[in-house]
């Protein structure tokens, strides 16, 4: 099935920022595990992984379209130097996502592609989820200080 030209550039546009959001989260999720943070290593990991399913269902949607994905554009990742600036990139990364594919759902509606549509508003879900937990992570960490949130990151 055939797709809008504009719908498959801005699907390319999305696959292009959850590659660079795999790669980023890989980079921080190692970082985590050399300093001891178990904890937020794994959870961090676990995000890599959804934005990798991410990437797989916008490429599938591309392919349906039949569109060429682009797998060789990234954004520019932004590694932090600490937990805490990590996660204050992290948090601007996902409010980033979820005004691109909100914007990238009203265009699917506007070229009548429910199913892009539909595809966009499952993977906003996720987003969501992932910037409610960054956001608990960052009131922690204001809350009772960096040093009492990192020790509970320790196994």
């Amino acid at each position: 099935m055939k797709g809008n030209d504009k719908v498959l550039l801005t699907l390319n546009s999305l696959l292009a920022d959850e590659l660079t959001a795999i790669n980023q989260y890989m980079v921080h999720s190692e970082m985590c595990d050399n300093w001891g943070y178990q904890r937020l290593h794994e959870l961090i990991e676990k995000r890599a992984i959804d934005e990798m399913k991410h990437a797989e269902r916008i490429i599938s949607r591309i392919l349906f379209l039949e569109g060429i994905p682009v797998v060789s554009s990234l954004r520019e990742i932004h590694v932090g130097k600490d937990v805490q600036i990590q996660l204050a990139n992290d948090r601007r990364g996902e409010d980033k996502a979820i005004m691109a594919y909100n914007k990238a759902i009203e265009e699917a509606v506007e070229f009548l592609d429910n199913g892009t549509r539909e595809l966009l508003e499952s993977i906003l879900e996720d987003e969501e989820k992932h910037i409610d937990w960054l956001e608990a992570q960052l009131d922690q960490v204001a809350q009772i200080g960096i040093q009492n949130y990192l020790s509970e990151q320790i196994k």
